[in-house]
């Protein structure tokens, strides 16, 4: 057997798969079709690759990345911007599907970023519910927004919008609850989430569907996976402002949402939060290192399947 890793690059596109692999550099293509991936997995089994890795691309990955999944090779799905900015590291400026596969299984073999939880059907309907009541609330803001400066002859238009748009995202709020309840495991986690004040049905839903690496990772690495660990920006002796940046954008608006009811009626967030405007930190950066402290105590309670307690939620 072939001592050596191997590392592989899948660029995804509407209508292709191009596969490259490091350190012997195969490539090739195949369609992205559901009658053609199964050759490709049963060819990457075969290679028994170390890391496998995929670019989110709005959904089109789904089909390929279950398949890995389900055939047991490690699959990681990156960040489009990730993988943007090292190849910019790394000079390759130039860019087509063939040089993106193998910057990608070059990602893998420098970086080796950890395979996540992939999702099982039943949590991509969640996901895709989650992601929809977002959308909707976007369109709602921006109809109210609207309202208020529109002429009277649309204003009852809009106005229609808004109920209309109310009444959808109160009756995606009942699908989740109801996806929740018919699963054992998360109606367990959704009960242990929403036994920490501030935490409601919407960031448990959200970090139920959005989250699966909750309760796996240590405090650094869940607070990078969602993007509220302050990042170093620092060069020779400039020592720069320390800020949060890419992660899960979406999971961190919940996250906000929850944070600001958790520093009014969360014993521990609140306290935490006064002893930080205290020693002078603006209002955003205390608001940030509380949604990190909140985040970081759930992923506690998960990991240790123990419901909220106060004594133990001050040093998660």
């Amino acid at each position: 057997m072939d001592p050596r890793e191997y590392f592989v690059g899948i660029d995804v596109s509407k209508g292709s798969l191009d596969v490259a692999v490091l350190p012997d550099g195969q490539s090739w293509s195949i369609a992205n079709t559901e009658m053609e991936i199964p050759s490709l997995v049963e060819r990457l089994k075969e290679l028994s690759p170390t890391l496998i890795v995929l670019e989110a691309t709005g959904g089109l990955e789904t089909l390929i990345a279950t398949s890995l999944g389900l055939a047991q090779l490690p699959v990681v799905i990156v960040n489009p911007r990730q993988a943007r900015d090292f190849a910019k590291a790394t000079g390759k400026l130039a860019k087509t599907d063939a040089i993106d596969a193998r910057m990608l299984a070059l990602f893998g073999q420098m970086l080796r970023p950890e395979p996540r939880p992939l999702k099982d059907e039943q949590l991509q309907e969640m996901v895709a519910i989650v992601t929809r009541r977002s959308q909707l609330v976007g369109m709602l803001t921006a109809e109210k927004n609207r309202l208020g400066s529109s002429a009277q002859a649309v204003r009852g238009d809009i106005q229609e919008h808004i109920s209309w748009l109310e009444q959808r995202i109160s009756e995606t709020n009942n699908t989740l609850r109801q996806r929740i309840r018919e699963s054992p495991l998360w109606r367990e986690k959704d009960q242990l989430l929403r036994s920490v004040p501030g935490v409601g049905p919407v960031l448990s839903a959200s970090l139920l569907s959005g989250l699966p690496e909750l309760g796996t990772l240590n405090r650094k690495k869940i607070s990078a996976l969602v993007g509220v660990a302050p990042m170093n920006r620092d060069s020779g002796k400039h020592r720069g402002k320390r800020m949060i940046w890419g992660g899960r954008a979406s999971l961190r608006s919940s996250l906000y949402m929850a944070t600001l009811v958790a520093i009014r009626h969360n014993s521990v967030i609140a306290a935490f939060h006064e002893r930080l405007i205290a020693a002078g930190k603006v209002k955003k950066v205390a608001i940030t290192a509380c949604m990190r402290k909140l985040l970081t105590i759930l992923n506690s309670i998960i990991r240790n399947s123990t419901a909220w307690d106060p004594l133990m939620s001050i040093n998660p």
